[in-house]
């Protein structure tokens, strides 16, 4: 029944836009360069999970997209919620359309990339290819259907689990009202995160011993205008240096 309750208060709260708000661009380039400028090989040969985030809006996982190669990445996974007001707002896989042109109603997706290519041939590999890699390859995006206790694509499911155990790094801004339950279960599987929530959450009492301990530490972002405000939070990072 808690359960059930969760699952209904977090789709509520999205649905009301409420529970959380989606990360500019900018600043996730921010908090990974302060990464890259300790170590340039920080994500090279690592697979990258997205675990709250549309593919369709995420600034997430299109930052990851488009640097795919740069940063060196194995793969990239994002995970989309089932019952998300922005997902499949651009209409970029077929099976978002009906055929009278409208779009069906939102379904939880996993979009993985394991390789970034010039697929329009114009010399660059950008966002634009990822689309029509994407769009060719079907096998690229899986859907999510979650389990009777939760939805597709809610980072507890045993499909995003699984998932999460693949990962090497989660990179993502995770719903602000399950921010406690999100963090325990990356620190639980023993994780490197970079995430982005709000401020108040580095006084909880599950997150506030982290950082003492210098197991969870700030990063750089610290405020932010548009929304609550943010602070980044990084566990087991390839360098213990502290940034604020």
């Amino acid at each position: 029944m808690e359960s059930k309750s969760l699952n209904q208060g977090l789709g509520a709260a999205k649905a009301a836009k409420q529970d959380e708000f989606y990360t500019q661009y900018v600043d996730i380039q921010k908090e990974v360069e302060a990464y890259l400028e300790f170590d340039p090989d920080t994500f090279r040969g690592k697979v990258v999970y997205c675990n709250c985030d549309d593919p369709f809006e995420s600034n997430f996982f299109k930052y990851f997209a488009a640097n795919f190669n740069k940063l060196g990445l194995k793969k990239l996974i994002t995970t989309s919620y089932d019952g998300s007001p922005i997902a499949g707002q651009l209409t970029l896989f077929p099976e978002y359309n009906e055929g009278n042109g409208k779009r069906q109603k939102p379904k939880a997706l996993a979009v993985i990339l394991d390789q970034v290519k010039d697929e329009d041939g114009d010399g660059a590999a950008n966002v634009t290819d990822v689309e029509l890699f994407l769009k060719r390859n079907k096998a690229a995006r899986i859907a999510l259907k979650g389990n009777d206790k939760y939805p597709g694509g809610d980072f507890r499911s045993p499909e995003c689990v699984a998932l999460l155990k693949e990962a090497d790094i989660v990179v993502t801004n995770p719903p602000f009202s399950l921010f406690r339950e999100y963090v325990a279960q990356l620190v639980e599987h023993g994780k490197k995160f970079l995430i982005i929530g709000n401020k108040n959450a580095i006084t909880y009492k599950e997150t506030f011993p982290l950082i003492k301990d210098n197991k969870l530490w700030l990063g750089v972002i610290n405020g932010g205008d548009g929304g609550p405000v943010q602070h980044s939070l990084r566990h087991q990072g390839p360098s213990r240096g502290r940034r604020s």
